[in-house]
């Protein structure tokens, strides 16, 4: 009986190890959220992200995220997901960083990868999207239509939000001139200083204060559709971000700027299932689909959006003029010359503000 037992025993033990008989372990992925997945912005994305993961490369990987981890819980958080043998765990904002970097030195066979900083390590890489190519073209747009009078909610002033707005107003200073429209080339995108990235109450407030300081157009900048619901209420139209406003109804919208992080979720833990992931830079565009643009309101002529089409398929073949100067900051300092391109340094520590926004930089 002892002897048949072993050879049963040995049996089976070739038989697990024959390929496909036994199933191979999922790779484990993990996802910090700064706020809940349906806030209708940022976090809204990356959830939509997820779910592009979890149909692409859901039969090899096992998912979980955490809403709401904000700076002070973050390390807990991640620490947590890895001793939970997770392989690759994501930080989803700016203040999941140093959190996130302390955690990965203790963990150095756990890959880690960061949303929007700028720190590395040996197995911490970070990501993102080039948003300030969406905001060039929705200026040029809105300049392209005559708006010679925008009001912008802003969030935290950090190069982030400041690239986002110069970016914007550089477009909307080119569609001014090419539309023929009068404007003040001092003052044609009035900014406001939320500082905070999600404040239903005061992005309505602000929005409904712009609007009532005549500006025409509004654009929003915070991680929920409310200063662009805002807007619609006065009959003002205005730009979403982040997420396509309209869905959430503000229906007055005349195209919203889209976050696409399934594009990068997908490429990393592919690189993580084939071996090849590496902790790196990764600062992606329309060229790598990295974002997106929403469908365009009724408002909007065909002529101006075969316009912005056209400089939208010169970005996704590599030629981005978001930043091409000459770009002027408000003290007339020229901060990029005539015919050269913000260099990646620049763009991810910019601290000035083009000349054409009308506010300051809070201190």
């Amino acid at each position: 009986m002892r002897r048949r037992s072993l050879i049963v025993l040995c049996c089976l033990a070739v038989l697990t190890a024959l390929p496909g008989l036994a199933q191979a372990a999922k790779l484990k992925v993990a996802f910090a959220l700064l706020g809940t997945i349906n806030d209708q912005g940022w976090n809204h994305a990356h959830y939509v992200g997820i779910e592009d993961l979890k149909r692409q490369l859901g039969d090899k990987i096992e998912v979980s995220y955490t809403e709401n981890v904000q700076a002070a819980d973050a390390e807990r958080v991640f620490r947590q997901y890895a001793q939970d043998g997770y392989d690759i765990i994501f930080g989803t904002t700016f203040e999941h960083m140093d959190p996130m970097l302390q955690v990965a030195k203790d963990f150095p066979n756990t890959a880690f990868e960061h949303c929007s900083g700028y720190k590395l390590a040996p197995n911490m890489g970070n990501y993102m999207a080039r948003i300030e190519q969406g905001e060039y073209l929705v200026g040029y747009m809105a300049g392209l239509m005559g708006y010679n009078n925008v009001g912008t909610v802003a969030t935290n002033p950090i190069p982030e939000p400041i690239r986002g707005i110069n970016g914007f107003t550089h477009g909307l200073l080119r569609g001014l001139k090419e539309s023929g429209a009068k404007f003040n080339p001092d003052s044609v995108n009035t900014v406001v200083w939320l500082k905070s990235w999600r404040d239903p109450i005061g992005e309505t407030t602000m929005s409904e204060a712009l609007v009532q300081r005549g500006c025409t157009l509004i654009r929003q900048m915070a991680d929920t559709p409310d200063a662009s619901l805002a807007a619609c209420a006065k009959n003002v139209p205005a730009i979403g971000y982040g997420a396509d406003a309209a869905q959430f109804g503000a229906k007055c919208v005349l195209v919203s700027t889209i976050w696409n992080w399934g594009k990068f979720y997908v490429e990393l833990v592919q690189a993580k299932l084939d071996g090849k992931w590496k902790a790196e830079e990764l600062y992606w565009g329309f060229e790598k689909d990295a974002l997106k643009l929403s469908p365009y309101g009724d408002k909007v002529p065909a002529p101006i959006r075969q316009k912005v089409d056209a400089e939208l398929d010169l970005m996704k073949k590599g030629t981005d003029n978001s930043f091409l100067g000459p770009m002027v900051a408000q003290d007339g300092k020229v901060m990029i010359p005539e015919g050269a391109r913000a260099s990646v340094k620049e763009l991810y520590t910019m601290r000035w503000l083009l000349k054409g926004v009308n506010g300051k930089l809070p201190e």
